[in-house]
This record gives C-alpha cells, sequence and structure tokens, in this order.
C-alpha cells in the first residue's frame, strides 16, 4: 500500500475568534473575577477528536415539558408569562440543528431556586427555573417561561442584576459549550453591571438584549421575545467563559 496516497482522517475545524469582543477574564468591575481569572497566559490546546465526539445530547435526554418553565408544577408560576424564541446560528449563518439549548433564571420576585441565594424575596414553589430543549432543522428553540425579576448582590454599592436568562449551549460534544446571558430591551439597570459592561462593544453588548416581538406574542396569553445567538464570527453572542448564578 502507497502510505504517501492513503486516506487522512480530516477533523473539522472551528475557527478561532479573532479581535474578539468577549468579556475579559479579569474585569476589574466585576469583582469575583479578581479570584476567578487566571494569572498567567492561557496555553490554547490543540484541537484533537475529542471535540467531536462524546455524550449524546438528543431529544432523548429531553422531557416533554423540559421547554416549558410554567408547566413543570402542580400549578402555575406567578409573573408575566413570555415566550423566547430565536436560532442558533454559526459564523456563516447557517442553522445549528438538533443541538441542546439549555436556560436558567431568577422567578418573577428575582430570587433564585437556589440554596445559597437567600435574600429576601419570595421563593415560587412553582417555579424551579430551568429548562431545555433541542433546536429544530432551522436552528429554532422555543421556551415558555417567566420574566425574570431584578436582584441585588454584593459586588458595589447599591449593586442590582438586570433582569436576565442564562443560555447554556452545546455543539456536537461537551466541550463545545457556550454561556451567555439575554437581557430585556430598555432596562433601567444597565448603567451600573459589570457583567453586562464588560463587554467592550457597544454593538456587541446590544446583541446580549432580546426584542419585542409582537408575533411571537400569543393573544391572551403571553409576551413574545426573540434571541438570536451566533456561535462564531463577526455578529457573534458574547459568551461567559465560566457560569455561576449572577
Amino acid at each position: 500500500m502507497d502510505t504517501e496516497r492513503a486516506p487522512r482522517l480530516a477533523v473539522p475545524h472551528y475557527r478561532h475568534d479573532r479581535d474578539t469582543d468577549h468579556p475579559p477574564l479579569a474585569s476589574p468591575g466585576y469583582g469575583s473575577t479578581a479570584l476567578r481569572a487566571p494569572a498567567r497566559p492561557l496555553v490554547v490546546l490543540p484541537q484533537r477528536l475529542t471535540e467531536i465526539t462524546g455524550p449524546v445530547l438528543g431529544e432523548t435526554r429531553v422531557g416533554e415539558l423540559d421547554h416549558d418553565l410554567t408547566r413543570q408544577h402542580a400549578a402555575e408560576p406567578l409573573g408575566q408569562r413570555i415566550v423566547v424564541t430565536g436560532r442558533v446560528l454559526d459564523g456563516d449563518g447557517r442553522a445549528v440543528r438538533h443541538t441542546l439549548v439549555e436556560v436558567w433564571q431568577a422567578n418573577a420576585a428575582g430570587r433564585y431556586a437556589h440554596a445559597v441565594d437567600n435574600w429576601p424575596a419570595p421563593l415560587d414553589p412553582n417555579f424551579a427555573g430551568v429548562g431545555r430543549t433541542m433546536t429544530d432543522d432551522e436552528g429554532r428553540y422555543r421556551f415558555v417561561t417567566v420574566k425574570p425579576g431584578a436582584y441585588p448582590w454584593r459586588n458595589h454599592d447599591n449593586a442590582w442584576r438586570p433582569a436576565h436568562i442564562h443560555f447554556s449551549l452545546f455543539g456536537r460534544a461537551f466541550t463545545q459549550r457556550l454561556v451567555t446571558q439575554m437581557y430585556f430591551p430598555d432596562d433601567p439597570l444597565f448603567f451600573q453591571d459589570p457583567i453586562f459592561n464588560a463587554v467592550p462593544d457597544p454593538a456587541a453588548r446590544a446583541r446580549m438584549v432580546s426584542a419585542y416581538d409582537h408575533t411571537v406574542t400569543e393573544s391572551q396569553w403571553a409576551l413574545g421575545f426573540t434571541f438570536d445567538i451566533v456561535l462564531r464570527g463577526r455578529d457573534r453572542t458574547p459568551f461567559e467563559d465560566e457560569h455561576d448564578d449572577d
């Protein structure tokens, strides 16, 4: 056999973002990054086959009501019901099909169903604040939930997080996970939020803000918001490097 002409395994290549508009790992305004940010330059590991293999994140792992956070318990949660939908796209504008999208959020009072969240806002026994779904053939996802409330945190004096929903996206393998936050239009708390403002480019920050969509709004039922997520390229959505409940 002529080894020089033998076919070679071609591992799909995922291009690196250049001149990134993602938040810097160390953002002085966001106090927690002082402990989390690496003190040494990052080492870029070569891409290998494990980048495209691993756990199966398919439809069989998603429950019937996982996408509807208002129907996961004995009764409906309190708060303004909303529909959040959009498309997951790659850097060339193509749909990312059949990929896992997960969300987590505070309830309508701005409190997470989490042991360490103990500020004096009511918990809702009918709202866990977590959901997941798969994108369809057009890369589209859809969640039904309630609009989260703002909440205080201890980052700086009189600090309040704008209303937001956390998004986690998986590609074809567990190592292809990206995390971002979706905000709501015209939030009055944007000016003092160091997480939102850690993204240096105003145009990139705007891509983290959803849009009210009257065509998604359902009469007598729920307000509609659209939020497209672009994984790579010039119009990419800014992503976090680690997720936490802030």
